[in-house]
């Protein structure tokens, strides 16, 4: 049996949320994104928001390109 996925079984986060789970600037991630390092917000209206799975996935990455 095959689950597909749902963007509404994922959370749309903010970047207040996102500084607060690492302590980054928000800054530093618009740097990030300019640099096509960090996934790019989703608009909705004149807000920003990002899919939590991709900053998930984004920070599973940093902790795997620390530990090698």
């Amino acid at each position: 049996m095959t689950t597909e996925y749902s963007v509404l079984n994922d959370q749309l986060v903010t970047m207040a949320f996102i500084t607060k789970l690492t302590g980054l600037t928000d800054k530093w991630f618009y740097k990030l994104i300019s640099l096509g390092q960090f996934p790019r917000p989703i608009k909705l209206g004149r807000s920003s928001r990002w899919l939590q799975s991709e900053v998930e996935i984004w920070l599973q990455q940093r902790i795997e390109q620390s530990r090698q």
